[in-house]
């Protein structure tokens, strides 16, 4: 959704802008393309990723300042170096192609590896995750983050498993969740999301850098955010309503008391690929974009 992102965007309006899931710099390239005047703070959690943007975005050296972090320590990245607030902000949420495409991540149940799924060294290995949760709590995560039912027998088969010693591979989890049947979406999806999930805190870190969007947007500033199931979605969706409506006096109450000052309101409405986007590439049919805008100083 690179033109739609642009769009919200807006970079040749210039100035400071942050992609904070950088991955292979492929939108940081359009937006350094299309904006001369942008200086670009590219921010990923994955060394591989850091490494591959390098290389992606060298003819725009000068202009970019590279950064392994994870994207909801945003605000510490922007005081280490020195940047108050920047006029555009980039999030593209969940799993890179990248991840998924290298087996030995364990991100795929397409292929035979161990169960890793880790986006970044701060991260947990998934077999960490699993060998240090109860049984109770590993059922509401794969409830809550999947939207698995029978969860709890689910965690159940899952904890056997691996304390018999048999559960160490991606094809093994995939093989709990069940086969297949005719069209539908394989069950061992919502399970490798759930557990991915839970494992990379990924919805912790993106609530932060909704919440922070009024301390670290520039009056003026733009924000876009890509989103590829409804858990991400509606924390964008709702933490961006927050943002707009935090009065908290009653309703009767004839004019505000508590002092709210809204800084933020929704920019652009749900955006979603087109046919031609998604004939090109398949990945991106779950896509939802999201925009923000920070208002300017009254």
């Amino acid at each position: 959704m690179v033109d739609e992102v642009l769009d919200i965007l807006e970079p040749e309006r210039g100035g400071v802008f942050i992609d904070l899931t950088l991955g292979g710099g492929g939108h940081a390239a359009h937006v350094l393309r299309r904006g001369p005047q942008v200086r670009l703070i590219g921010v990923d959690r994955d060394p591989a990723a850091i490494a591959a943007a390098g290389a992606h975005l060298a003819e725009f050296q000068d202009r970019v300042t590279l950064v392994q972090s994870n994207h909801g320590q945003v605000r510490e990245v922007l005081a280490e170096l020195g940047v108050d607030t920047v006029d555009g902000l980039l999030l593209d949420a969940g799993v890179s192609s990248h991840q998924l495409d290298t087996p030995e991540r364990g991100f795929s149940f397409s292929h035979d590896a161990p169960l890793d799924m880790r986006m970044g060294p701060d991260a947990q290995r998934v077999t960490d995750l699993i060998d240090d949760t109860s049984e109770r709590d590993l059922a509401k995560i794969l409830g809550t983050y999947g939207e698995i039912r029978g969860a709890g027998r689910l965690a159940r088969a899952i904890l056997r498993a691996r304390a018999q010693g048999v559960l160490e591979t991606t094809a093994q989890l995939a093989e709990l969740a069940g086969p297949r049947r005719g069209k539908r979406v394989h069950p061992a999806t919502k399970l490798f999301q759930a557990l991915r999930i839970a494992a990379n805190r990924e919805l912790d870190s993106l609530e932060v850098v909704v919440d922070s969007l009024p301390d670290v947007l520039a009056p003026g500033g733009r924000a876009a955010f890509i989103s590829f199931h409804s858990l991400e979605d509606r924390i964008v969706k709702h933490g961006v309503r927050s943002l707009e409506d935090g009065c908290t006096c009653p309703r009767d109450l004839p004019e505000c008391a508590c002092g709210f000052v809204q800084k933020v309101k929704r920019y652009g409405g749900l955006r979603r690929p087109g046919e031609k986007e998604i004939a090109v590439n398949p990945r991106s049919r779950s896509a939802r974009l999201r925009g923000a805008v920070r208002l300017q100083e009254a």
